[in-house]
């Protein structure tokens, strides 16, 4: 049976342990006790922004969407995944990050199909969600419509799974507007709306 090692809000837990086919769950309650555990296959440090990661030969998960590998001085064996809750149960991750043989055998016993993407802030999914949910909260500065009916609007109009303000509630508002405000500095197409921003800083 394949031990692997977490560390992650009771959401993430939920979302990630769905995959549960012969896997035991090694649940740490702080990061440092994560790497305390004993003998699991890989590591999965779904707290988001954390540095400093020790060095450790086992593969090493780590739920960072907006600051990059380099940024948070991630060893070899680090591999940057979509934490946001939502994602974790999703068969594709887009990961960034070397994929050894180890983390291809975790990936597989978690039933997980990977989209490779480069070492840059947002990935690919991320990225796209918090464009359209940053188009939602300028539509409703506007006056076009109310939250609910934006979100009605994009449901039936995209066939989308959630609407951009059930994305926002799902996702973290504020965790839409950091990737927003660190995209935003190399592509004005990113700069957070004015109500987005109060939102998220309110």
């Amino acid at each position: 049976m394949m031990k692997l090692a977490v560390y992650g809000t009771a959401e993430q837990l939920r979302e990630l342990m769905q995959a549960d086919a012969g896997i035991e769950w090694l649940v740490a309650k702080s990061p440092e006790a994560l790497f305390k555990e004993e003998a699991p296959a890989a590591y999965f440090l779904l707290e988001q922004n954390v540095e400093n990661i020790p060095a450790v030969a086992k593969p090493v998960f780590i739920n960072t969407v907006t600051k990059t590998l380099h940024e948070i001085n991630a060893g070899t064996a680090c591999i940057r995944i979509n934490g946001w809750n939502g994602f974790l149960q999703k068969q594709k991750w887009e990961v960034s990050g070397n994929i050894s043989e180890a983390a291809k055998e975790v990936l597989s016993a978690l039933n997980k199909e990977i989209i490779q993407c480069p070492d840059e802030p947002g990935f690919i999914s991320p990225r796209v969600i918090a464009l359209i949910v940053n188009e939602a909260y300028h539509a409703l500065a506007e006056g076009v419509s109310t939250k609910e009916e934006i979100d009605i609007a994009m449901k039936l109009g995209t066939n989308y799974p959630d609407g951009p303000f059930e994305w926002s509630s799902i996702i973290g508002l504020k965790n839409i507007y950091g990737l927003l405000k660190k995209l935003s500095l190399t592509d004005e197409r990113y700069l957070p709306a004015s109500l987005l921003e109060k939102e998220a800083n309110a």
